[in-house]
């Protein structure tokens, strides 16, 4: 006959009960975490979330990525700020979802302050002024200072495309020309690609794009670029100087728009939450293989502090809302 087994002794009872506690939290961060992505994929966002969710892996679990595109970015951004604040709900945020679509869209499905909790910046794309070789040689313009005097001496003369009203493309002219005081006409396409196209074509004679969509024809010598957008010159084109450089006399001189994006939880995140993501995809962004992959993208990597990364979204969001107002820029 067996013989029953021993009561645990108080000692094994409590280490029992202790190591039931330990089990808990673990088997609770077991589950996914969703990182959506509001555009389609195969764009800068898109390639940026899946490296970083393959980084993360260790640190966080396993971690989905989810696309879904639609209103500008809106209808993604809106699935995470009303998820729940479990840290199990992120969402990859842009200048668009966080900066301009609050002062381009009459209805907003949510409040771009309100109902995020930010983790971190995670890189920026510059934006590069670039113009029509072949125009540029036959109008004599070399650098920025050459573009801006011939457009203050034929005002209405020069015009420029994007990618539509109130696109960043859209943007970035309008703040130019307020600056640098000239007059040029805005030629809005449906999206980047035929504002690109219609650039190289000759139909327009320059363009704010992004640089990884341009650098393609730069390189070819279709295109020629003459200042970045960025405070500082980017890596990728280290020989062509910014806005604020190349047009500090001509009133330019803090001219800083890039086309960036980050990390978003839905709004009442906890503190310890927030820390123990901002610190996984911070130090996933330090990694050398990362670094590398972004800068095929021609993304320059920018951590921060959740802190950091809130004040930084604030004062775009107050930079954007000006130029929108004096654009008059809608998008419904």
């Amino acid at each position: 006959m067996r013989r029953p087994e021993p009561a645990p002794t108080r000692r094994q009872a409590l280490l029992l009960a202790a190591a039931a506690v330990a089990v808990g939290p673990v088997a609770a961060q077991t589950k996914p975490i969703r990182l959506i992505v509001p555009y389609p994929p195969g764009g800068p966002l898109d390639i940026a979330a899946r490296l970083l969710a393959e980084k993360v892996k260790d640190s966080l679990g396993n971690v989905i990525v989810e696309n879904r595109p639609g209103a500008g970015g809106n209808l993604g951004a809106d699935l995470a700020a009303k998820a729940a604040p479990d840290g199990l709900t992120l969402v990859m945020g842009a200048v668009a979802t966080h900066a301009i679509n609050p002062w381009l869209y009459a209805k907003m499905p949510y409040d771009a302050q309100r109902d995020f909790t930010p983790i971190t910046r995670v890189a920026q794309v510059p934006n590069v002024l670039v113009v029509n070789t072949e125009a540029a040689a036959r109008l004599g313009i070399a650098t920025l200072a050459d573009l801006v005097a011939y457009a203050r001496k034929n005002p209405g003369r020069l015009n420029y495309g994007s990618g539509g009203n109130g696109s960043a493309g859209h943007l970035a002219g309008e703040m130019f020309k307020a600056q640098a005081q000239l007059f040029a006409v805005h030629i809005p396409y449906a999206g980047g690609p035929p504002a690109q196209l219609a650039l190289v074509a000759g139909q327009v004679d320059f363009n704010f794009d992004n640089l990884a969509a341009a650098s393609a024809n730069i390189k070819s010598g279709k295109l020629k670029a003459l200042a970045v957008t960025t405070a500082r010159r980017s890596a990728a084109l280290p020989e062509v100087p910014t806005v604020a450089e190349a047009g500090a006399a001509l009133g330019l001189q803090h001219f800083d728009i890039s086309t960036w994006f980050g990390l978003f939880a839905p709004a009442g995140l906890s503190a310890d939450n927030t820390a123990r993501l901002n610190k996984a995809f911070v130090d996933a962004l330090a990694a050398p293989d990362v670094k590398a992959r972004l800068a095929t993208l021609m993304a320059e990597p920018a951590p921060s502090t959740p802190a950091q990364f809130a004040a930084f979204v604030q004062s775009e969001s107050q930079k954007y809302r000006e130029v929108v107002k004096a654009t008059g820029a809608k998008a419904d």
